[in-house]
């Protein structure tokens, strides 16, 4: 006989996170699949603050640029911070500095992640391509599953009631 494991495994997903409304979505997909699939996993909300330039660091003080991006990096995730404590799954936050995919893709690894989520910001074709976007590298570039929330689109506002008018 075989003894099998009774312990669930406790998956860590990475859901990027930049203060839009794309990222909140991609936040309410993944807690929507920890609570309706009672899966055990923590979320890593993983927000990316582009490096100071050459300019930035001559003409600053570098401490001062590494306190102002970690706040704007903690102002950013307060929306997304917000949703998770309100539905009880566990979390943490993880800020970076650097490319945002690149970033993004390394920080799941380092944190231990199975699975990255992000928004999508609706690109396709030409004007996907020659803007980039960080869902695309990520889905070529990560060594893990991506998935891609794309956004809710609004519904369509009904035709008025002629009756109601009456």
């Amino acid at each position: 006989m075989h003894a099998f494991i009774t312990e669930a495994i406790m998956l860590r997903i990475l859901v990027a996170v930049d203060g839009s409304e794309l990222a909140l979505d991609a936040v309410r997909y993944a807690l929507r699949l920890v609570q309706e699939g009672n899966l055990r996993a923590t979320l890593v909300l993983g927000h990316v603050q582009e490096e100071a330039s050459l300019l930035e660091l001559a003409t600053r003080d570098a401490d001062a640029i590494a306190r102002a991006s970690v706040e704007a990096g903690q102002d950013l995730l307060a929306g997304a911070v917000a949703l998770v404590q309100a539905a009880g799954v566990p979390f943490e936050t993880e800020i970076a500095l650097g490319s945002p995919a690149a970033t993004l893709a390394d920080l799941a690894e380092t944190c231990g992640c199975e699975l990255i989520m992000v928004g999508a910001r609706g690109l396709s074709g030409l004007r996907g391509s020659l803007l980039g976007s960080v869902s695309q590298a990520l889905v070529r570039d990560a060594t893990m599953p991506v998935t891609v929330v794309k956004h809710a689109q609004p519904e369509e506002a009904d035709e008025p009631d002629e009756t109601a008018a009456q």
